[in-house]
């Protein structure tokens, strides 16, 4: 019998693996092989702010690796992916808005209404941030549909 994680991890890929082969940019942003640059996507959600994950502390989930600080934030990944995985894939949010793709900054970081968005600097972070509704309005009508340009 598989796991929960392992079915996870399983069903991840196999779904996955046709719309791989079809789109030019991988479905989230992984720097340094890891989603979120290697950051604990749920840390964004807690007091403390964002932290590094562990690479032994570890899963798949759609097509891109994530790791966590702790078991428990894992776990909490794992039991409901959506609610911590960054909007856009992780790109960044504003280039998203401004129909380009473009890599994020873990530490340019924002939490609205409930969703994770990263953009690439805590320079254009400022920018974005100065008419976030409209930039995610406009961000909303540009994805998925720009991986499948470039």
């Amino acid at each position: 019998m598989l796991s929960r994680r392992t079915f996870l991890t399983a069903l991840t890929c196999s779904a996955m693996a046709p719309m791989a082969q079809a789109q030019a940019q991988p479905l989230f942003y992984a720097a340094s092989g890891a989603a979120v640059s290697g950051y604990d996507a749920v840390s964004y959600f807690r007091t403390s702010g964002p932290v590094p994950g562990r690479p032994e502390i570890a899963l798949m989930w759609k097509g891109a690796t994530w790791r966590f600080a702790s078991e428990e934030n894992r776990n909490r990944f794992e039991s409901n992916p959506r609610a911590f995985a960054p909007q856009y894939g992780g790109y960044c949010a504003y280039a998203m808005a401004k129909n380009k793709l473009l890599s994020s900054d873990p530490q340019a970081w924002r939490i609205v209404d409930g969703h994770l968005y990263l953009t690439h600097s805590r320079k254009i972070e400022l920018i974005w941030q100065q008419n976030v509704g409209k930039y995610i309005r406009q961000a909303d009508k540009n994805w998925p549909d720009i991986l499948y340009q470039s």
